[in-house]
């Protein structure tokens, strides 16, 4: 399984920006998805989480509220729209999947990281 994330860039705060990321597997469907970020100096933390079908989410509290995670199964892609960005956001965005619901960050496969930088 390869994950190729992709949208990253420099946002200005309040501003919003959508990642994607896109999955090489025969059965998208098959993988829970989560997105998680590292911010400089910081350990990985969890974001959000969409289960199989992309019904049930999960984020974390400092994202509730402005992220949304989404995904198209036939396009083998989940999304992770933000919005009412903050400088505090500012970190490597990474995908992650795996087959089973997983707990915290043991995710079986991870995409490389895109970079969302917000500043103004």
């Amino acid at each position: 399984v390869q994950l190729q994330a992709s949208g990253g860039g420099l946002v200005q705060p309040g501003g919003s920006l959508r990642l994607s990321c896109t999955a090489s597997v025969r059965t998208f469907s098959w993988y829970v998805m989560g997105w998680f970020r590292q911010a400089p100096g910081k350990e990985r933390e969890f974001v959000a989480r969409s289960s199989w079908s992309g019904v049930s989410t999960y984020y974390a509290d400092s994202v509730k509220g402005r992220f949304t995670i989404s995904r198209d199964n036939a396009k083998n892609t989940v999304y992770l729209q933000m919005s009412r960005l903050k400088p505090e956001d500012t970190a490597v965005y990474y995908c992650a999947a795996d087959q089973e619901l997983v707990v915290g960050d043991e995710y079986t496969y991870w995409g490389q990281g895109t970079l969302v930088t917000v500043s103004s």
